[in-house]
């Protein structure tokens, strides 16, 4: 009976370590919302990274998080670095456009692990003042067998902090 109960065991043990190898370890989220509020104000908002703190969601979910901003705030090369309960990390602008968006290279830091990816916060004007403003993040998960696993749960995990500060950003925007 103990044979059987360690057979499959170690059969559960391959399957899972198979799966997860088998899965692949990229991740995508995306939201979207749409902000009555010209693309000037939505921009004065996301492209100075001064502002990230009346509408980004992090500080909500994790109020130990403290964030140093780097000598330039706005514009390609604007970076900041945080540190908190939650992790470290940080993040440059690689483009920032005050009528497209912007895009930033980010950084979690877990110790000697660097796991990086790239976000973007595109505008679209839909109508005089009204802009849609998508927001993605993507990268590789580069965690042998549990990556893939990680990289499926991503969008459960990061997709309603993406949701809230869309609607604070709204919020933000529309009252401003």
């Amino acid at each position: 009976m103990l044979r059987k109960i360690v057979i499959a065991l170690l059969v559960l043990v391959a399957v899972f370590v198979g799966v997860g190898a088998a899965l692949g370890s990229h991740f995508r989220v995306e939201r979207r919302t749409s902000i009555k509020a010209d693309v000037a104000r939505v921009h004065e908002l996301c492209g100075d990274l001064k502002n990230w703190g009346q509408w980004e969601p992090w500080r909500d979910d994790d109020p130990t998080i403290v964030v140093t901003l780097g000598e330039k705030t706005t514009g390609i090369g604007a970076h900041q670095r945080w540190t908190g309960d939650s992790g470290n990390g940080e993040l440059t602008f690689t483009r920032c456009d005050p009528q497209a968006g912007i895009t930033y290279d980010m950084v979690f830091i877990d110790g000697d692990n660097r796991s990086p990816s790239v976000a973007l916060m595109n505008y679209r004007q839909l109508e005089p003042g009204t802009v849609e403003v998508q927001w993605v993040i993507e990268g590789e998960l580069d965690l042998p067998v549990i990556g893939g696993y990680l990289a499926l749960a991503f969008d459960s995990m990061v997709g309603p902090s993406f949701e809230r500060g869309l609607a604070k950003l709204k919020s933000a925007c529309e009252q401003g």
